[in-house]
């Protein structure tokens, strides 16, 4: 897998992606994008890279947030690893009883073996706030292939790297012996065990496609536009506009101090409504404390201008930055990897 590794601390380039909440309606597309395409062999069977979660919610693995790793002021940060129960999935059902054993009618698919306490989704569209305003929204989650990976500063192997070309953080599984110090330092328990291999395993950010100018896959099979592909340096380019020029995409928990490179448009939610059931526009439905402890503080000035810029195009004006978010043509939102993946030779 070992490619262009970095020099210690730079890159040339820097690939980003960027996640609109606003469009994400939580349809796991991208999830199970991922899945297929990447974790099939033997002990991935519980690994999904990509996750979509609801917010607010305990994550995936179970108070991930609370698991630590990261910097602080520079310094790393101790952290431990997840439990197998906290990552939950990869359950055994009953399928040959149900499809093979004659008892289709009298029995019905359940799991096997131990009581499973937690999944990838389980407390999906849960949510939080009291009727009528209840709310809450969707977090894809995978790799954040940060500026200053915690996972390439902890592995004493150097089995963990991030490429040159493009700021990939990859790993050379022929390096890896399943310590998992780099699983222990990623603030944001990103990276799985391959219990069968004794090797790590996360994210590679589908480095064969982008090699082909093919975006990845849990963004170019995500069927509400929501999400955007494409070099921070890039500057005319729809991911550097987002988060350079408009500032309104932030990354998750910057206060981790790894600079991660997944980026958010934060969720401006429903209106409030009021005792009498009339919209208030004044007061958020989604509290803007809950936003700022998983974005920062400048969630705030995001949100500002989402709320100008909407308002522009309500009173008939134009915004550009609207015209992007809205994604008129899906390969805007790739230049220049909008490549048909079904025209390549794959070795």
């Amino acid at each position: 897998m070992a490619k262009t590794k970095q020099k210690k601390g730079s890159t040339d380039r820097q690939v980003a992606m960027v996640f609109d909440l606003n469009k994400c309606i939580g349809c796991q597309t991208c999830s199970v994008a991922c899945k297929t395409l990447w974790t099939n062999e033997d002990s991935t069977d519980y690994q999904w890279w990509c996750t979509v979660n609801t917010q607010p919610g305990q994550g995936h693995p179970r108070d991930y947030e609370t698991m630590g790793g990261g910097y602080r002021d520079g310094v790393p940060q101790p952290g431990r690893l997840a439990k197998r129960s906290e990552w939950g999935g990869g359950w055994d059902f009953n399928y040959d009883e149900v499809f093979y054993g004659g008892k289709g009618r009298s029995t019905f698919l359940q799991h096997v073996g131990e009581e499973p306490e937690w999944g990838p989704n389980w407390d999906e569209d849960q949510g939080a706030g009291e009727y009528p305003n209840a709310y809450y929204f969707y977090l894809p989650r995978l790799c954040n292939h940060c500026t200053k990976p915690a996972c390439v500063d902890a592995c004493p192997r150097d089995a963990m790297y991030k490429r040159s070309e493009d700021g990939i953080v990859l790993r050379d599984e022929t390096r890896c012996r399943g310590y998992q110090f780099c699983a222990e330092a990623c603030p944001y328990e990103k990276i799985y065990f391959n219990f069968m291999r004794n090797v790590s395993q996360q994210c590679i950010m589908c480095f064969p496609r982008v090699e082909q100018n093919v975006a990845p896959a849990c963004a170019r099979q995500c069927p509400g536009r929501a999400v955007w592909f494409g070099m921070l340096d890039d500057h005319e380019g729809p991911v550097a506009q987002l988060v350079n020029k408009w500032k309104v995409a932030l990354p998750l928990h910057p206060e981790y101090g790894t600079e991660a490179n997944i980026f958010y448009i934060p969720p401006v939610g429903p209106a409030r409504l009021s005792e009498d059931l009339s919209f208030d526009e004044e007061t958020p439905r989604i509290p803007r404390e809950y936003l700022e402890g998983l974005f920062g503080p400048k969630v705030n000035a995001a949100l500002d201008t989402l709320t100008t810029e909407m308002a522009k195009t309500k009173n008939g004006r134009k915004s550009k930055l609207m015209d992007t978010l809205v994604a008129y043509w899906w390969k805007d939102m790739f230049k220049p990897y909008d490549r048909d993946p079904a025209e390549i030779k794959w070795k």
